[in-house]
């Protein structure tokens, strides 16, 4: 089959005129650069997050799931992908959005040194005296330009309206603060806090505005255990924060090649993506 596009976790595949076969694998990525080494189960555990949250958000705004079950797809995938069985979904072809919406319901890592710096963040002036980690007063919406090479830039919904129009832009902006007030509620009643999260939109032939790509995974989002949380400090997370912090203190200069990962971090960072999913669904990733 024919390859697309490869993203840094995901290979997105040409099935027909109006449907995808999207690929993640076990590749990942920090500060834009992808690592030598692969997280075991981790294009498995994305793609079941996914669906979990596409079912659950699927009264708010339509998505481009057509199925995850392998024995559904059209024989050539079945054939070719056998490898990659846990980890395909065959979506629906769309025009995307050439924007990334990011929704903050707390105020952590970049949004926390810009608010430190000038008591905003990413132009949005937040309240005096708010601590790091601290849940925000309201979630706020922080779009950026969405590029396949280099560092996403901040804009602001002013420049979303230049780039897709006052309808698309408004619709964006509306439903993912809507589809992360919801999901979120729902995390906290399994012990999980979600902190931020990003999200995707495309269009499909019929000009309605559609979810895609992942949905609050680890990848997109940061997740931390409500039994943990306190404001005032750094949180332990469910996420690729801990790799990251680790690429942190390793004097990576964030420019490729990344540092191979010790096989001590590549297991924790695994078990943090499957005790995420089980807390989540109740359903081990094993079964």
């Amino acid at each position: 089959m024919e390859k697309n596009f490869s993203g840094k976790v995901r290979d997105i595949y040409a099935v027909d005129e109006k449907s995808l076969l999207l690929v993640t694998t076990n590749r990942v990525s920090a500060f834009d650069v992808v690592l030598p080494n692969e997280i075991p189960l981790k294009g498995e555990i994305l793609t079941s997050i996914s669906e979990f949250w596409f079912d659950f958000a699927k009264d708010i705004i339509p998505n481009h799931l057509i199925s995850t079950n392998y024995t559904e797809f059209p024989s050539k995938i079945q054939e070719e992908f056998i490898e990659y069985a846990r980890s395909c979904m065959l979506v629906k072809k769309l025009k995307m959005l050439p924007i990334e919406c990011i929704v903050r319901g707390y105020i952590t890592g970049s949004g926390w040194k810009s608010y430190q710096k000038n008591g905003s963040v990413c132009g949005i002036k937040l309240p005096d005296g708010l601590r790091e980690s601290e849940k925000l007063p309201t979630p706020i919406y922080t779009p950026t330009t969405k590029v396949t090479e280099g560092h996403d830039e901040h804009i602001t919904f002013e420049e979303t309206v230049n780039l897709i129009g006052e309808d698309f832009a408004t619709q964006v902006r509306d439903k993912s603060i809507e589809i992360y007030s919801k999901c979120s509620e729902y995390a906290l009643t399994k012990g999980i806090i979600i902190a931020d999260t990003k999200f995707e939109f495309g269009v499909d032939e019929d000009g309605n505005l559609v979810l895609a790509d992942e949905l609050l995974t680890p990848d997109s989002s940061r997740f931390w255990s409500a039994k943990d949380y306190k404001v005032g400090q750094s949180q332990k997370s469910f996420d690729k924060q801990y790799l990251r912090d680790w690429l942190e203190n390793s004097g990576w200069n964030k420019e490729e090649p990344a540092p191979n990962l010790p096989s001590g971090v590549i297991g924790v960072t695994a078990q943090k993506y499957i005790s995420l999913y089980e807390m989540l669904t109740g359903i081990s990733i094993f079964t």
